[in-house]
């Protein structure tokens, strides 16, 4: 049986094998065989490096004989030779990973300089002083990443020399600097490795596609997967190319671009070049780059081939894309293309656009925007009449806003968020190691880069607010200030950031709520022309259900009561009724509530006319509405020893024995749900009350109501009949005494193991069930959430013993067995039994496409996740369309 192969020309691939070329190695191929000026080379593939990895780093048995034999083939492409000393071959060495990780793996240029290659490099270009600045480029990336020296040994030698001979950019420095600082940049290895830089270029080549390999598994690489769900067992290709030279003098140059704007979506190029540069000096942001649109007047043909080159690409790919090029000596190359990353509101743009232009379809259209992205576009912004003090400007590399505090390094970022507060992370510039500080902040602002840095690129795919390049900006990381004129600023100074204007703003800013784009409007109009799930929102007063109406909520799927009582004018109230020593004492505070309770349920049944409300009854332990014991002790104490032993003493004595009375040892178990209606009906009969005469009210008014009354934590079909009974009762009584008719339903929050088992008992006297997936969770799993996600949880999901965590995505293998069983079960009792969820599980895509799958009607989530919901449920009945056409509304089909 023949082997498999490790190796591809470019020739030899295609772009539908990305999986085992990678993305960059797939789309090289592609650009290859379409005729785009690509520098020849080969790609290693995926598959090579899983192998890497099982068999303790070595290479696969017969990867290098295949390796030379390939290389022969670009050498023959390019008429050079690799390791020669006349017109030698020079290659990069580039990581690829089937999914896109932008800056996460690592890169070697120039590979295969040496004393030999140098002389004929130097002949073939008639440029000593650029061959030169190649090796030193080389020696300090091979150094880095193959052989562990740190980068910032190098840089501080670079940064010295410069001061000494009095320049400020790397390309001024002389042929005579080079060779003294290749020569320091060669001690350096050696006192730090024990053996001289490498020169036979063929070992150069292995130790480089070694360390790409190795770079698989490096700290940022693995943060960057766990972030985006990208699994950790794909493995890197690893991509041999020609070197081409930006840097041999000013007619060369490199640079990055989109063919759309990435962060807006307009149809018009954009991207940066430098001339005189690498590509490594645009991403890095060590010169600010020129914006693309010079590069028009600076050198046209070029540019109008570029364009050309672009207009091709979009139309092939049918996507924006991300393209890395080079011009050497006024000749373009290109090096890369890829999807390009984009913020959600370039994304929706793009998507919708590209439908008109009819180069996608409508729902191809849905399928490109990742539904979690939505997020970014439901933040708030900065007030347009809140007076602001401009210190700054820098490039607007990621819109948004965003305040905190000031903060120099990405460490103290991750443990400052950690603790609860919000940052700023200011940098010179960030790099891929910098990963965890930029997710921790709030949002970044680096003194150097561009528009396509590594800080843009990364915060744009987190949609995270990003200023870039502002040069003004001085920053002190010994003193630990930043400095702009004569303003001086520390580390824990407030400051704040718009990413939409590029300004950078003294002290902390007022935000206001976005506003939603035509496009917008229009992508998720198409999504629920689509989709069979029915999204509702969880909210407890009517600002929160006007804000969800105004997102396309369908309905309330949760609307928690016991929020209602936490208001100051109410508390008094309750813990009146809690501290009640009669049924009777008890019905008299809950008399006060009644005409409250009512006032709430009317103003959010009329918010939701025409829509079903779903209203939880009062859940939570009753001691959670009165003080902390361990506080209300010690405040009796300190009142003891002052001798205010008076009525105020002996009030807050009472409140302390009830509290101690009503306290559990595990109150999420303990006496809450319907087992806190069953022992005081009393307080569902008040809050059922409350409900009947708001709905005849507003029947009586002319609105259309659907009121569908939950009962927690049922365990047992006569939990679910007692309450039911008594409340029938008390809805004929206010229709009867109000003259007024209406519907409504009964049903019960499927939350605990034992209900999901009995479902087709409880379902017998359910109108509706709905999955409290946060519960469930934690009763299926045997997890207290704040205890689980304060202590172990990230453990478990870095030792991947759990993939995801159960709180954000539903557990399928388990919580979701039982989900399943409920559905199944409830439904052979009554066909049309209406089932959905109302856990923030609700507003996450993952977990709505398995609700999606199992047949449930409705999801629910809170308001800001709605869109998020409408565009998930789309997607997965573009991927998983149902059998039915049907789609329920509040009670049964349509």
């Amino acid at each position: 049986m023949k082997k498999a192969n490790f190796v591809y020309l470019f020739t030899e691939g295609k772009a539908e094998m990305k999986a085992l070329l990678g993305g960059k190695g797939a789309n090289l191929a592609e650009m290859t065989n379409i005729g785009l000026p690509v520098p020849p080379g080969l790609t290693i593939t995926t598959e090579a490096c899983r192998d890497f990895f099982e068999n303790d780093k070595l290479l696969p048995e017969g990867l290098e004989e295949e390796l030379w034999t390939k290389l022969g083939e670009v050498e023959k492409l390019t008429g050079k030779k690799f390791g020669a000393a006349a017109n030698p071959l020079l290659l990069s060495v580039r990581s690829g990973a089937p999914i896109s990780m932008p800056g996460m793996m690592d890169t070697i240029l120039n590979l295969g300089l040496n004393k030999t290659t140098i002389e004929g490099l130097t002949k073939a270009t008639q440029n000593r002083r650029f061959v030169l600045d190649c090796y030193r480029r080389f020696i300090q990336m091979f150094a880095d990443v193959v052989m562990g020296v740190k980068h910032d040994y190098f840089e501080k030698v670079l940064q010295r020399l410069k001061k000494e001979v009095g320049v400020q950019d790397d390309q001024d420095l002389t042929t005579a600097n080079l060779e003294k600082l290749i020569e320091e940049y060669k001690t350096i290895v050696f006192k730090e490795t024990g053996r001289k830089f490498p020169s036979d270029p063929r070992e150069q080549l292995i130790m480089a596609i070694k360390a790409v390999f190795d770079s698989w598994y490096n700290p940022r690489a693995e943060v960057y997967r766990n972030l985006n769900h990208i699994p950790h067992d794909l493995g890197t290709a690893v991509n041999v190319q020609t070197m081409v030279f930006g840097n041999i003098g000013d007619d060369s140059g490199t640079g990055v671009a989109f063919t759309r704007n990435p962060a807006t979506g307009e149809n018009k190029i954009y991207g940066e070049y430098l001339m005189n540069a690498q590509g490594e000096d645009v991403v890095a942001g060590i010169r600010t780059p020129k914006p693309l649109a010079q590069l028009k007047s600076e050198m046209p043909k070029v540019y109008q081939q570029f364009e050309e080159c672009c207009q091709l690409l979009e139309k092939h790919y049918r996507d924006l894309q991300d393209i890395e090029f080079t011009i050497e000596k006024g000749t373009l190359y290109l090096l890369q293309t890829r999807s390009g990353k984009r913020t959600a509101r370039a994304a929706i743009k793009v998507a919708v656009d590209m439908y008109g232009e009819g180069l996608i379809t409508k729902k191809e259209a849905l399928l490109r925007v990742d539904p979690d992205s939505l997020g970014q576009l439901l933040h708030k912004r900065i007030d347009l009449e809140s007076r602001v003090k401009v210190i700054a400007k820098g490039l607007p590399a990621s819109p948004g806003a965003a305040s905190g505090k000031i903060v120099l390094c990405a460490d103290q970022a991750e443990k400052l968020a950690n603790k609860g507060e919000k940052v700023i992370l200011v940098s010179t510039e960030t790099t891929p190691d910098d990963i965890h500080g930029i997710i921790a902040a709030q949002g970044i602002l680096t003194s150097r880069g561009g528009m396509t840095s590594h800080a843009a690129v990364v915060a744009r795919g987190m949609g995270k607010c990003c200023v870039c390049g502002c040069e003004s900006l001085k920053i002190d990381f010994t003193a630990g200030t930043i400095k702009v004129k004569d303003l001086v600023l520390k580390a824990g100074d407030l400051i704040s950031l718009d990413g939409t204007s590029g300004n950078v703003i003294l002290g902390e800013v007022k935000l206001v709520d976005p506003e939603m784009s035509s496009e917008f409007q229009t992508l998720l109009t198409w999504a629920d022309e689509v989709r069979k799930l029915n999204i509702r929102t969880n909210a407890d007063n009517p600002v929160d259900v006007r804000k969800a109406r105004e997102f396309g909520a369908e309905g309330i799927g949760l609307c928690r009561t016991e929020h209602m009582f936490m208001a100051p004018d109410r508390l008094p109230i309750v813990q009146n009724m809690i501290l009640a020593d009669t049924v009777e004492e008890r019905k008299k505070a809950l008399a006060e509530l009644l005409p409250i309770q009512e006032e709430d349920f009317y103003g959010i049944l009329r918010e939701m006319d025409g829509f079903p409300v779903t209203i939880r009854f009062l859940d939570p332990p009753l001691h959670e509405f009165l003080p902390n014991i361990e506080e209300l002790a010690v405040e009796l104490a300190k009142m003891e020893v002052k001798g205010q032993v008076n009525e105020e003493y002996k009030a807050r004595e009472k409140v302390l024995a009830k509290a101690r009375e009503l306290h559990e040892f595990n109150p999420m178990l303990g006496h809450r749900g319907c087992r806190l209606g069953i022992a005081y009906p009393e307080i569902y009969e008040m809050q059922a009350t409350a409900i009947f005469q708001a709905c005849a009210r507003l029947v009586k008014e002319g609105y259309h109501i659907i009121p569908e009354l939950e009962i927690p934590l049922v365990i047992d079909q006569n939990e679910l009949l007692f309450l039911r009974k008594k409340i029938e009762e008390i809805a004929d009584t206010i229709m009867r005494e109000n003259d007024v008719q209406f519907k409504y339903y009964i049903g019960t929050m499927i939350e605990l193991p034992r209900a999901c088992l009995l479902a087709k008992e409880i379902a017998q006297v359910a109108d509706f069930f709905s999955f409290g997936t946060n519960d469930l969770t934690q009763t299926t799993l045997g997890f207290s959430r704040d205890d689980a996600e304060g202590k172990f949880m990230d453990i478990y999901l870095e030792k991947e013993i759990l993939k995801k965590n159960p709180f954000m995505v539903i557990d399928r293998d388990g919580v979701g067995q039982l989900m399943q069983i409920a559905v199944e079960n409830g439904r052979c009792e009554k066909s049309d039994l209406l089932i959905g969820i109302c856990g923030e599980h609700g507003g996450e895509p993952n977990s709505i496409e398995f609700c999606h799958l199992i047949g449930l009607d409705y999801v629910s989530c809170s308001p800001f996740r709605v869109p998020i919901a409408r565009l998930a449920a789309a997607q997965v009945e573009i991927n998983h369309p149902r059998t039915s056409n049907k789609k329920q509304n509040s009670i049964g089909y349509v």
